[in-house]
């Protein structure tokens, strides 16, 4: 079957994670082909991966600069870029892709500067490119359908919300050593590579995206305490926010929070009942309306009458997950560009869009910003 995109690939060499996860999502529906890439700054890696994908020895480059002019000057050149390199890259590259005319899909978080995300959200806009940053949790099915239920009034209107994202990979962190703050082993520890936050930067923007998703929230403001345990960046925060409409939430993140993997949970409490997903059991969502006991709602199952139950691939009963998510976000990524493309109305309310990437941008510094300052309120 013939493709209907072309695209390319900054970073995700075939000896790195994501980038295998964004190829494999996008391959779910065969619709985008891989003809390009600049897959890593080590040329045998760059090689290994792009003979291990069949790509043509002449659109491997060396350079995301090189890539972004040779694609934008081919009548065949790819529609889109998928940008999966560590965070201190992002910016400059999603700006050279920009300018070149191609739209753009990044990893997150979109990049280090409140004036760098506002730069690339309105230089997508005067080129007129879709330019998505994949926070993967609103991918899953339930999730969408959490978003629908809420949308639908199905637990009134919102007067708290609670979430957290909690790992523990970075326990052994908090035992005594020499030159903590020197401490690089792990790059997203290094202010050089992931700016002026770890744990808030890698984990809890996907809690301030997830939340905004579901309730179509905004935070006006927040007030939070960071812990860095003799470290340069924070392995730990408590995060207060109060939002537009004036309701408040609370979070926490922690990366060394023993026993705890992948813990994202997400509660929305409104008026006339309450709604719970977790990512670690990504199929189920529970309901409890006001008065009643609680509902387990399952992905494929009964009572699923919202539009994104839709969503769901796989018969119920049969797990899915992270690949699942990321090839849900993509289908809608390259639906509404092939729609675009043909001149037809499209749709992105389910993409996490440039916008998105631009409020985690100013989440983390107002975090940072706050817990520099006795945990004063500090304004989005």
């Amino acid at each position: 079957m013939a493709k209907e995109l072309r695209y390319g690939m900054v970073g995700g060499s075939v000896y790195a994670f994501i980038g295998e996860v964004h190829r494999k999502a996008i391959a779910f529906d065969p619709r985008a082909e891989l003809v390009c890439g600049c897959f890593s700054n080590i040329p045998s890696e760059n090689e290994d991966t792009a003979k291990a994908y069949g790509i043509d020895p002449g659109r491997m480059y060396a350079d995301y600069k090189e890539m972004a002019k040779a694609e934008a000057a081919r009548e065949d050149g790819i529609d889109f870029v998928s940008i999966c390199t560590p965070n201190f890259l992002h910016y400059e590259i999603a700006k050279e892709f920009l300018l070149a005319g191609i739209n753009v899909v990044c990893e997150k978080p979109l990049c280090f500067e409140v004036a760098q995300a506002e730069e690339l959200e309105a230089l997508a806009k005067e080129k007129d490119l879709l330019f998505a940053v994949t926070y993967t949790y609103p991918g899953y099915t339930m999730s969408r359908v959490m978003k629908d239920m809420i949308a639908a009034g199905k637990i009134g209107k919102i007067a708290a919300v609670n979430a957290e994202y909690v790992q523990d990979w970075l326990i052994n962190e908090l035992e005594p050593q020499e030159g903590a703050k020197e401490n690089l082993s792990v790059w997203r520890k290094d202010p050089k590579f992931s700016g002026i936050s770890n744990c808030v930067g890698d984990i809890g923007t996907h809690i301030e995206a997830y939340v905004n998703y579901v309730t179509g929230l905004k935070i006006k403001r927040l007030a939070a305490t960071t812990n860095k345990y003799g470290h340069a960046l924070d392995l730990n925060a408590n995060i207060l926010v109060e939002y537009d409409n004036g309701v408040n939430g609370a979070y926490w993140c922690s990366q060394i929070a023993a026993g705890h993997y992948n813990g994202l949970v997400v509660r929305v409490f409104g008026d006339q009942g309450a709604l719970e997903w977790r990512q670690e059991q990504p199929d189920y969502l529970y309901y409890t309306p006001k008065g009643q006991a609680m509902q387990v709602l399952t992905r494929g199952g009964n009572g699923i009458d919202q539009p994104a139950g839709g969503y769901s691939r796989l018969p119920v009963g049969h797990p899915e997950g992270l690949y699942v998510a990321f090839a849900n976000i993509y289908r809608d990524y390259v639906t509404a560009l092939i729609e675009k493309k043909a001149g037809r109305p499209y749709d992105t309310s389910s993409i996490t869009m440039v916008d998105a990437g631009v409020d985690g941008v100013k989440f983390v510094h107002a975090v940072v910003e706050s817990a520099e300052k006795d945990s004063a309120w500090v304004e989005l």
